[in-house]
């Protein structure tokens, strides 16, 4: 079984996909890359299936008539392989660091048998051609660090939300609420 299952919604995104998977692919054979083209009219799945060739045992390319991004997120789900289930943007790539230390903790976590249902992390929006980044951190409001139930949850401010980029699921339990 994989570490993490990452399911990447991909709909006419030949631009800037080999960029997403390369920055995902330093997490080695404990991730699965689950590329699904979600019925695109360009090179998506071409390009999909030249990095499934490339990094076989890491990368998986789908295709599947256009079912929309929660079609595509769901395709990812029913063929995950990972303890853990991370859905990323196909225009979207992860800082080489940060990620691996989530690998990391993800690994002791489960040497030590602690499942966590969610992992939060924080993570920077970054607009092509515009120079201001928003960063999303959750320091103030849940703990750091640490596995916590919901009491220990604080208040969220205006402009502070929970967004895909920040979070990391266990797969079973997605699974089970039958989304």
């Amino acid at each position: 079984m994989k570490l993490l299952s990452i399911a990447i919604s991909s709909y006419n995104a030949a631009a800037y996909l080999h960029y997403c998977v390369e920055s995902l692919v330093i997490g080695g054979e404990q991730v699965g890359i689950l590329i699904i083209n979600d019925g695109s009219q360009d090179q998506t799945q071409e390009i999909a299936e030249c990095l499934a060739s490339k990094y076989p045992n890491i990368v998986r390319a789908i295709y599947q008539e256009n079912k929309c991004h929660g079609g595509a997120v769901n395709r990812g789900l029913a063929e995950a392989s990972g303890r853990y289930f991370k859905v990323v943007d196909s225009d979207d790539w992860v800082d080489p660091r940060a990620y691996l230390k989530i690998l990391e903790t993800l690994q002791e976590l489960e040497s030590k048998g602690q499942e966590v249902d969610v992992f939060v992390t924080n993570f920077v929006y970054e607009k092509e051609g515009q120079s201001r980044k928003k960063s999303m951190s959750y320091e103030s409001v849940l703990p750091v660090r640490q596995i916590f139930g919901w009491d220990q949850v604080g208040n969220f401010s205006k402009g502070q939300y929970t967004m895909m980029h920040s979070l990391i699921y266990r797969t079973a339990l997605l699974r089970a609420s039958q989304f």
